[in-house]
């Protein structure tokens, strides 16, 4: 580790530039498949602030601590800013000096979506052909990127309640390389892969529209009282969290769907799990992926994004 005590800020071009989407999914997954283990993250802490919250996620990763402070101000919108905004520091582990300072923002857009595709790289049908995306915020865009990375998808819909936004998100795409059309709710029972990544509090779709075998990933929310599947598909699914113990707390998909009798707490499956091979994807019903963020995947691709200016981690 360079002994430079001065701070070094990665802009959100920068982080992109050091880290595309591919690389980010790299970096969680690596992180996964050397042994690290969600459940020692510290848990997500929220604070009452000015017109919103702050959100506290602190995690540390082989030679790095890190903390991201994202602020949340429902009310920025309708002032023309964004709903949720933040800032991440990078420490090194031995000492925890400050080595850099990110935008946190475009890690978030990196890791989430990242999150998502090392779990349906692993639960969806290899030879998926359709995807379908719920939502027409960045993380839509991120997520109809990073999925068509992992599969070779004919036909790519993306569903939202504005026609004028979701034409928006498909032109986003489209100069991504990533062909797409709008879509519905009807599509859901012809889909491979449905992702969810909308501000829903209530289920999207009638989960027995999903057929067996497709993979559904569900990033919307971390609110306990919020979600986007309904009970009867997470009942019938093979449903694989980030941390069983984090789901529990924070996944409303998973929270409600306990507390309603469907789903059993002890049948989550962690994400280190599918990752290490130690559980496959069903052909017999639904794969689902419920993801809530955790710190730990900041972390790693913040790590990824100063790889190039460290000594080592």
């Amino acid at each position: 580790m360079r002994s430079d005590p001065r701070l070094r800020f990665y802009g959100a071009q920068e982080v992109r530039e050091r880290v595309p989407p591919r690389r980010a999914r790299e970096l969680v997954e690596a992180a996964l498949a050397g042994g690290f283990d969600p459940a020692t993250d510290p848990a997500r802490v929220h604070t009452p602030a000015g017109a919103g919250h702050l959100l506290l996620m602190p995690s540390t990763l082989g030679g790095w601590c890190g903390v991201k402070v994202a602020s949340v101000a429902p009310g920025n919108p309708a002032a023309g800013l964004p709903r949720i905004q933040a800032t991440y520091v990078l420490m090194d582990a031995a000492t925890l000096t400050p080595r850099a300072i990110l935008d946190g923002a475009s890690l978030t857009a990196l890791r989430t979506p990242a999150v998502s595709a090392v779990a349906a790289d692993r639960l969806a049908p290899p030879g998926a052909a359709e995807l379908l995306v719920f939502g027409t915020g960045p993380q839509a865009v991120e997520h109809v990127v990073a999925l068509a990375d992992i599969r070779r998808f004919a036909r790519v819909r993306v569903v939202g309640r504005s026609a004028a936004r979701v034409s928006d998100v498909l032109a986003q795409v489209a100069a991504r390389g990533v062909p797409a059309e709008a879509g519905s709710v009807e599509h859901v029972a012809g889909a491979d892969v449905v992702a969810c990544a909308t501000a829903a509090g209530e289920p999207l779709f009638d989960g027995a529209r999903v057929r067996d075998g497709a993979c559904v990933v569900a990033i919307g929310s971390h609110e306990p009282d919020r979600r986007e599947l309904d009970a009867g598909l997470m009942g019938r699914a093979l449903v694989v969290v980030e941390d069983p113990g984090t789901a529990l707390r924070e996944a409303g998909d998973v929270v409600r769907a306990v507390a309603e009798g469907t789903l059993a707490a002890d049948g989550l499956v962690g994400l280190g799990a599918l990752v290490r091979g130690e559980v496959a994807r069903r052909e017999d019903r639904p794969n689902v992926f419920k993801g809530t963020g955790m710190a730990w995947q900041d972390l790693a691709v913040a790590a990824g994004v100063v790889a190039d200016d460290a000594d080592g981690t």
